[in-house]
């Protein structure tokens, strides 16, 4: 990374970095719950919100049960501190609910009061990390603009690299977003990575004149698909496998930005 490719930096309030893909099925979620488990081992206060606010599932991969939700904000004006569920010392979590289509429509006035709402709270942590939904939709866009970093999960799936385009072409023509980081899931190797990456990237440029920075890749791994079966984070249960050393390696990236 150069110096402009540098996450940015602030003296008091935390990075909030958006997750993303263009489509579903690429290990976005996976990914944003084991960054956050990796960044708050290394003693960082980290904030995962689940931005998927109608089909949420991260409370899912990391077990954990949840009574209240972000839709409560919305509908009751709860406290968000009510909702925070503390997975480990200094990671918590901010659930969303599930089976809810009308959460996945907020009107413009709705999600003005909740991303207000979550400023509020946001200022304890470090990191704050947001899974998003698949696609394109309005949630998904306006928390990416919300953020201050953009990361975008794809495959080696012609389809998701498709529709990752997609979605870069959106956030950077309606909201003049031109930074972003692209994590390769589920390689064969890091020559298939970069390859993948390569290829998007030339595609970025012609068209966008945006060049991405590649944050990293994580190989195919079994032990990833036995972490969700477990529901429990791969870094936290097999930090020396392959997808565990490549997280290891990127939360070392992203750390390195802010001092």
């Amino acid at each position: 990374m150069t110096s402009n490719d540098k996450f940015q930096t602030k003296v008091n309030p935390p990075v909030i970095i958006c997750v993303s893909s263009g489509k579903g099925g690429v290990g976005k979620t996976s990914f944003t719950v084991n960054m956050a488990a990796a960044l708050a081992h290394n003693t960082k206060k980290i904030l995962l919100i689940d931005g998927d606010l109608g089909l949420a599932n991260a409370d899912i991969m990391l077990g954990i049960n949840v009574r209240h939700t972000l839709r409560e904000i919305i509908e009751e004006d709860r406290d968000p501190a009510d909702i925070l569920i503390e997975v480990s010392p200094g990671f918590h979590v901010l659930p969303a609910s599930s089976g809810v289509p009308e959460m996945a429509a907020l009107s413009y006035e709705e999600q003005a009061f909740l991303t207000s709402t979550l400023d509020g709270i946001i200022s304890r942590f470090d990191y704050v990390l947001v899974d998003t939904a698949a696609g394109i939709g309005d949630s998904v866009l306006w928390f990416n603009n919300w953020a201050d970093e953009n990361i975008i999960i794809l495959s080696p799936d012609p389809t998701a690299m498709t529709d990752a385009y997609a979605l870069i072409k959106i956030l950077n023509t309606r909201y003049a977003r031109t930074k972003f980081y692209l994590v390769l899931n589920n390689v064969k190797n890091q020559k298939e990575g970069r390859e993948v990456f390569d290829n998007m990237s030339a595609v970025l440029d012609r068209f966008l004149q945006i060049r991405p920075v590649l944050l990293g890749e994580i190989p195919q791994d079994s032990n990833v698909a036995r972490a969700v079966r477990q529901q429990k984070p791969f870094y936290l249960s097999a930090p020396d496998s392959k997808a565990g050393r490549a997280l290891t390696a990127m939360a070392a990236r992203i750390l390195d930005q802010k001092p």
